[in-house]
């Protein structure tokens, strides 16, 4: 089982990061949307189990993803499983199974991110860099490791997040973080 190891910042401006990243040696690439349509459990409340389903589109691809609970009080770091549908066709029939089986759409997170990949610490960080709708600009580093790698990963991101720059890590997730704004619907 492997586990994504994430720190997520919110910024004012992606502008120094970028040039901190550049300072690195890192490439960026150039936007590409996504769209995350975020499911509720019929039998449980995601919100309390720390867990979340969604399906994203992401250029022409869609994928479902399945995150557990955060398994620490600092990271992101949680067991993630991430499964390719396919075409839009493949992605509604999901969306209809899900449905039939008591699952109801919850909320659709929006965001333009741009990538770059940092060598760090002997390990690839991916780094995305995201303008979210309704929420602002954010840096995501990231890692995926098995269990044995942990802490040296979250070591590795933190590093990194110091050398970028970044402060006032936020763990709530794009989807809690619009639910929580005043006036939202859940």
């Amino acid at each position: 089982m492997k586990y994504e190891v994430e720190q997520k910042f919110p910024v004012a401006d992606l502008s120094d990061v970028q040039s901190r990243l550049a300072e690195l040696g890192a490439g960026i690439s150039p936007p590409q949307e996504e769209y995350d349509y975020y499911f509720s459990h019929p039998a449980r409340d995601f919100a309390q189990t720390d867990e979340a389903l969604r399906i994203r589109r992401k250029n022409s691809g869609y994928y479902i993803t399945y995150k557990g609970p955060k398994i620490d009080q600092t990271t992101k770091t949680r067991h993630e499983i991430e499964i390719p549908l396919g075409d839009e066709q493949a992605a509604a029939h999901w969306v209809e199974l899900l449905e039939a089986l008591g699952f109801a759409r919850l909320a659709e997170v929006r965001k333009s991110r741009r990538k770059a990949w940092v060598r760090w610490d002997n390990r690839q960080i991916e780094v995305s860099l995201d303008c979210v709708a309704h929420l602002g600009a954010f840096v995501e580093l990231e890692l995926v490791v098995e269990p044995a790698e942990l802490e040296a990963a979250k070591a590795s991101v933190a590093s990194l997040a110091e050398r970028l720059g970044l402060r006032r890590s936020e763990r709530r997730s794009y989807l809690e973080l619009l639910l929580a704004r005043p006036g939202a619907a859940g």
